[in-house]
């Protein structure tokens, strides 16, 4: 997931702002910081098997602040690359270092490779180049606690929106006994979507990994079509909304109805999250 900065506002690139003509600026942007680093890539490589996402790491071992300034799922991680006219702001894959533990050494992202987006010629660089970030990370991430007293989380994740949803779920929530946890991740076919390896994993974890396909093959058995619409409206069904939290990433469209949806059948905002 990645936010970018134009000179005047932020704005946040999901699959409705990139074939919208006005996309909305997103709410509470991080600011764009004023000191940077410089910090090698660690590894660079495809995350998909049509390559349109890319994983990306990045070397942090000579910056142990920055490091332990990752507190909270879902946190980002501004960047200045060569030749932008203004920084982007990529959300951490990564998990934050549980309390008591050391930091991991990288912080790992996942990128949407956009031809002629400074996320491209991110994506385009080799493990050993520099590149300059944000002395800190940004954003308050998700705010699990406002949730903590819920029985079923619904989780919604579109394309690259996975990537701060990975943070979470690796960061520990959903392994508590007493909640059931559903991910609902949508992408256009397999070839597109991300972290399958991490799946298994996942589900012992305490997370149910639904993967829900717009233009699936012939082969395909699962979940059809959009995560808001018909597979949503059949899983709300069964779930009490006093008892309920809901958390949101990915694509403008989907968090738009899905919010909408909820609030009519009488969850609480305050219930529903997203990392920015």
């Amino acid at each position: 997931m990645l936010l970018r900065s134009p000179p005047h506002h932020l704005r946040l690139l999901s699959a409705a702002a990139l074939t919208s003509a006005a996309p909305a600026p997103a709410p509470a942007p991080p600011q764009t910081p004023t000191d940077w680093a410089k910090a090698p890539l660690a590894s660079v490589r495809p995350a998909t098997a049509d390559a349109s996402l890319f994983h990306v790491s990045l070397d942090l071992s000579a910056h142990h602040a920055l490091l332990s300034s990752h507190g909270a799922a879902g946190q980002f991680l501004p960047f200045r690359l060569p030749a932008a006219p203004y920084p982007i702001f990529l959300a951490i894959a990564s998990p934050p270092p549980l309390a008591g533990s050391s930091a991991a050494a990288c912080f790992d992202f996942l990128i949407k490779r956009l031809p002629g987006t400074p996320s491209a010629r991110l994506c385009d660089l080799r493990p050993g180049d520099l590149v300059r970030v944000g002395s800190s990370v940004v954003g308050r991430g998700f705010e699990v606690a406002r949730i903590a007293d819920a029985r079923d989380v619904l989780v919604f994740a579109t394309g690259s929106g996975i990537s701060p949803i990975r943070s979470l779920i690796e960061s520990g929530f959903g392994e508590k006994g007493n909640i059931g946890v559903n991910l609902f991740y949508g992408v256009r076919n397999l070839q597109r979507m991300a972290y399958q390896e991490r799946f298994s994993d996942w589900k012992s974890r305490g997370v149910k990994v639904i993967p829900v396909l717009s233009r699936p093959d012939s082969q395909w058995t699962g979940e059809r079509g959009y995560v808001q619409q018909n597979v949503f409206s059949r899983m709300k069904k069964v779930v009490n909304p006093s008892s309920m939290g809901a958390i949101l990433c990915g694509h403008k469209q989907m968090t738009e109805e899905i919010i909408r949806v909820l609030v009519a059948d009488g969850l609480s905002k305050d219930k529903i999250l997203t990392n920015f």
